[in-house]
């Protein structure tokens, strides 16, 4: 949210420089973000003075230029080529002095210099309107009235506003403070607690009178529910156009565009006040007459921006005697608003409620001003009054005048909030113990009234616009953040406790596993747990019954808890491959969510992503890409780090994936892992495969916790590597190799390893060929060539025998 600093001192009269406000902003939980320099005409006008053409004569070199000498107030004149045609000897000009910084129109800054034009000295230039920033023509030089003194800076001069604009990160809970005047009143009471008492400045509208009763639309608040006060006002006879340059330059200076007077006015009220209001056209008012209600569903309304838009049943309307005109409290339609041919108008000023106002907003997937302020909770009581001060501003600029009685639809008043505070309660809360005076003072200036006092503590009313100010802990943090957090003393002595954990706690575990990942070349990834309901299209696994539906969704697109770890992560790869970053290993740990018939499940998981190369392009390597077999030793080298090993596989039967299996130990499955499907991948725009691997962490988490590790010293002994090359069905598996060989001989056999598989041309039809080696090793003595000839021969006969394998 932007605000204006010379705006924020029409409301408070503060001499402070920006900076040392926006600290005490911050302070007072409005945080300053940023503080950006606003200027009317880009550089201020710095540099540009007053100056009276003395002489001007033809140049000798040039048809089109004239030397000029200009007195600009210094010791002596100075000599200026000019190339307009309109310069004239005993003219007033603005003169851009050497040093000076001028900018183009497309903002590029170029520097005055000294120089010489066709063999004349130039020092300086006669600016025209375009060149300083001031308008468009470039017709000639500016001619100024003669009544200007000389040397007179021209930032006095023109009508031009430099202003610091602060840039406050709102919390959601602040709606009080989502305008000028709810920041200049938080303003008010820190200062007071620096012993500056400064008077709010409130905008009079004692001068609000209705001169005739000409024009009067009805209003019918039908849902009462959704919109608890409703005010409407008629102003005939306006005339449409530009707004003055001091209401521009509010605007401007909080990053609006002025529009025309009416609406500019609109805009104005609502970041001065905080209230939003909108302007019909009241001629094109069917019979007069406003309904505030909702539509049927499905009913088709065409907003501002020129899009059709399909109502929901819940949506609520401003309408006319026909036809919806407006999205309460969201935005406006084409049809109804104000134009340059408006000459009547009426101006709306209401009370939406703030959960109807954010479903009706993103549903349609629209975040304006008005919602902004509507969703969050604005000021009941100042409906009326924001409209008054609408209505004056309207009449002094556009003309025309006030012609209705204020409709005031207010029939349950929005009560204030009666809150009991404890001075014990506050005391042990805070850390420390704060005058009862200066509670009461900080209360006051926050606009909290004190109804009773007694020694235990204070009786106290909230104003209704402090919705997040309901309980006797809110009251605490009002009186704390205003009091200051940094006045708060700490005490020396550092308490601390040591708790004793398991090894196995979930986020040691992660710690391991995530710094393991790492160092191999994977980024972590954290992905929000709100997903898109049309995911669980893309499987036959996931059912919508199963959803966990949020009851305020953000927006469609995050309407329920994901019940995979796969589309967001998805989402992620497709983000990186758009962005030319197509070698990606990535892993996320985090939650999916359950819907069952009896109850709500979450479980945790690891994922991993792999798709591209599994190495970026380097002169001195080649590059492979990422596949299956990778993603499979990254997914056991996990596991062993852990020391989950004995792992049964299986081929997996989760339908994302086009192939793949998964690993369990006992009853519990591990992972499953493989290549994801391309009709997944296609509804994410991605066109290189992707690897995809999915722990269930509970699972992996459980089997750790009964994993025993065993040491045993690193043996003395050398081991022996053999190799078998072997000619075996297609039907064979290394799985039926690696069984056969352990049963085979099972104390010496240390691992076996299936190095090379071929097939093809040079074997016979459905044969395959095996490259396997076998590790032996005996720890307690070097083994020699009998022994180890005897157990190789044991399985080659063994091979032969159970699986008809030859050697090559």
């Amino acid at each position: 949210m932007k605000i204006s600093y010379n705006w924020l001192k029409q409301f408070i009269k503060i001499d402070w420089d920006a900076e040392k406000t926006g600290e005490l902003l911050t302070d007072l939980g409005l945080e300053i973000e940023g503080i950006e320099r606003y200027e009317s005409v880009k550089g201020g006008l710095a540099g540009i003075v007053i100056g009276e053409v003395l002489t001007c004569e033809q140049h000798p070199n040039a048809d089109r230029l004239k030397v000029t000498t200009v007195n600009i107030g210094a010791e002596t004149p100075l000599q200026i080529v000019c190339g307009a045609p309109n310069v004239a000897t005993g003219q007033k000009v603005p003169v851009a002095t050497i040093g000076t910084t001028l900018y183009t129109a497309e903002g590029e800054a170029w520097k005055i210099k000294k120089g010489k034009i066709r063999g004349e000295e130039s020092h300086g230039m006669i600016c025209a309107e375009d060149e300083l920033g001031l308008g468009e023509s470039h017709d000639g030089i500016m001619i100024l009235d003669n009544d200007l003194e000389v040397g007179t800076l021209a930032s006095k001069v023109f009508d031009i506003e430099n202003d610091d604009v602060f840039e406050i990160g709102l919390t959601p809970n602040r709606a009080d403070a989502m305008s000028h005047h709810g920041v200049a009143r938080d303003l008010k009471a820190g200062l007071l607690q620096k012993d500056v008492n400064l008077e709010l400045i409130t905008p009079s509208v004692s001068s609000y009178k209705i001169e005739r009763r000409v024009l009067k639309v009805d209003v019918d608040v039908i849902d009462k529910e959704k919109c608890p006060r409703y005010c409407g006002i008629t102003i005939s006879g306006v005339k449409v156009t530009a707004s003055p340059n001091w209401l521009q330059h509010r605007l401007k200076s909080i990053g609006l565009s002025p529009i025309n007077n009416i609406v500019d006015i609109t805009n104005y009220v609502l970041h001065e006040l905080g209230q939003p209001l909108h302007a019909f056209d009241a001629n094109k008012i069917t019979d007069n007459k406003i309904e505030v209600k909702t539509c049927e569903a499905g009913t088709k309304f065409t907003t501002l921006d020129d899009v059709v838009r399909e109502l929901h049943e819940d949506d609520l309307m401003i309408c006319d005697g026909e036809k919806p005109m407006c999205i309460a409290g969201v935005f406006g339609g084409i049809d109804s608003g104000v134009t340059e041919n408006t000459v009547n108008i009426f101006l709306e000023s209401a009370y939406f409620d703030p959960v109807s106002i954010r479903k009706t907003a993103k549903r349609h997937g629209l975040n304006t001003d008005a919602s902004f302020r509507f969703e969050r909770g604005i000021d009941p009581n100042i409906t009326e009054y924001a409209l008054k001060r609408a209505a004056l501003l309207i009449t002094e600029i556009a003309g025309g005048e006030i012609t209705s009685d204020i409709s005031d639809a207010y029939q349950n008043k929005i009560k204030d909030f009666e809150v009991r505070l404890s001075f014990e309660n506050a005391t042990k809360l805070i850390g420390e113990e704060i005058p009862r005076e200066t509670i009461k003072s900080i209360l006051t200036s926050l606009d909290i009234k004190v109804n009773n006092v007694t020694e235990a503590g204070l009786g106290l009313t909230v104003p209704a616009y402090r919705n997040d100010v309901q309980r006797e802990a809110d009251i605490i943090e009002e009186i704390l953040r205003v009091y200051g957090y940094n006045n708060i003393g700490t005490t020396e002595k550092l308490n601390a406790s040591i708790s004793n954990s398991s090894r196995f706690e979930d986020y040691k575990l992660q710690n391991i596993i995530g710094n393991q990942l790492a160092a191999q070349g994977f980024y972590e990834i954290m992905a929000n747990s709100l997903t898109s309901p049309k995911y669980i299209e893309l499987s036959e696994d996931l059912k919508s019954d199963h959803n966990v539906h949020m009851l305020n969704p953000l927006s469609n697109d995050l309407e329920v808890m994901r019940q995979s770890l796969l589309f967001s992560g998805l989402e992620a790869v497709s983000h990186n491959i758009n962005r030319k970053r197509e070698n990606l290993k990535l892993f996320e740990f985090g939650k999916t969510y359950h819907q069952y018939s009896d109850n709500r499940e979450e479980y945790k998981h690891l994922s991993l992503f792999v798709t591209g190369n599994k190495t970026e392009e380097r002169w001195n390597s080649t590059t492979n890409a990422s596949d299956f077999f990778y993603l499979k030793g990254t997914i056991e080298s996990i596991l062993d780090r852990l020391g989950l090993n004995r792992l049964r596989s299986a081929p997996t039967k989760i339908d994302i994936f086009s192939e793949g299996m998964n690993l369990s130990l006992g009853k519990k499955k591990l992972v499953d892992f493989g290549l994801v499907k391309k009709s997944v991948l296609k509804h994410f725009g991605i066109s290189q495969n992707v690897l995809f691997a999915d722990f269930n962490w509970d699972n992996v988490i459980e089997m750790a916790q009964h994993n025993k590790i065993k040491f045993r010293a690193i043996p003395k002994y050398p081991e022996v590597r053999r190799d078998f090359a072997l000619l075996l069905d297609n039907t064979v598996t290394f799985e039926d190799i690696h069984t056969i060989a352990k049963q085979t001989e099972k104390q010496l056999l240390k691992n076996v390893n299936l190095f090379d598989v071929y097939e093809g041309k040079n074997l016979p039809a459905g044969k395959k060929s095996y490259a396997v080696s076998f590790t032996l090793q005996d720890e307690h003595k070097t083994l020699n060539d009998k022994q180890i000839d005897k157990i190789m021969s044991k399985l080659q006969s063994n091979f032969e025998t159970k699986l008809g394998a030859e050697l090559r």
